[in-house]
């Protein structure tokens, strides 16, 4: 019997909104963290998954990154969690400065790339803007032509 908790591939991509073939491709690359299978094979997956995949969706779609983009975010925050378990075990060591290192490594590259994300959402954010204000331009435009179209009848 099947935990509740536990949902096949199809349940993921209902409420994902995203096809079976796209999850598992994500899983293929690395990008959607492998679940666990059953004793038959099947994946089965929790709502943690569904909601990492949302968070991609929204990132590609909403925010414009590209599979690359996302891989790489994801692998640096995978080796900033490797690092930190490796410093938790060596603490109070004479390995602990050598970890640290990597630690301070692992997080300054992670913040080198949060940077570079945030400074592409500002970017986007700013094209979005000029073209919302582009499109209210617009319509105040049209709205002011039927209003003149309207009195010439």
């Amino acid at each position: 019997m099947r935990n509740m908790d536990e949902l096949k591939i199809d349940d993921v991509a209902k409420q994902s909104g995203l096809t079976k073939r796209t999850i598992r491709y994500y899983e293929q690359i690395g990008l959607l963290p492998s679940p666990p299978r059953s004793k038959g094979g099947i994946r089965l997956y929790s709502q943690q998954h569904v909601e990492f995949l949302k968070k991609i969706t929204n990132a590609k779609e909403v925010l414009g990154f590209t599979l690359q983009e996302l891989q790489h975010f994801i692998s640096l925050s995978n080796t900033l969690e490797q690092q930190r378990v490796k410093y938790r075990q060596v603490k109070g060591t004479s390995e602990q400065k050598d970890k640290a290192e990597d630690l301070i490594q692992a997080l300054t590259d992670l913040l080198n790339t949060v940077d570079a994300q945030l400074l592409l959402i500002e970017q986007k954010k700013e094209k979005i803007l000029k073209v919302e204000s582009e499109l209210m331009d617009l319509k105040n435009r049209a709205e002011k032509a039927i209003e003149r179209l309207e009195k010439e009848k």
